[in-house]
């Protein structure tokens, strides 16, 4: 039985790049859920290098990813304890 997976157009057109370039390289066609399966097997192999890919992705920040976040911060000159940020929240 088949189940229907939603993705975007980007990943679907990147799927049938994906696709065109199989049956040109290999002469091999093959259709999109040969392919996910293909893909889903591959990294179900190598799961602990699969997750870690995702998370070398987002963990730790670039510098420069560093840097934007920090650009919108500024010193009031003020501290600021639990209590105030309690008062202010909770009144």
């Amino acid at each position: 039985m088949a189940t229907a997976v939603k993705m975007d157009e980007e990943a679907k057109s990147r799927l049938e790049e994906l696709q065109a370039e199989i049956k040109l390289r290999t002469g091999k066609k093959m259709t999109q859920q040969e392919i996910l399966s293909r893909l889903l097997e591959d990294a179900y192999e190598s799961k602990s290098e699969f997750v870690d890919s995702i998370r070398d992705s987002t963990v730790p920040l670039s510098e420069e990813e560093r840097e934007a976040f920090h650009s919108g911060m500024f010193s009031s000159g003020v501290e600021t304890d639990e209590e105030d940020i309690d008062e202010i929240l909770y009144g």
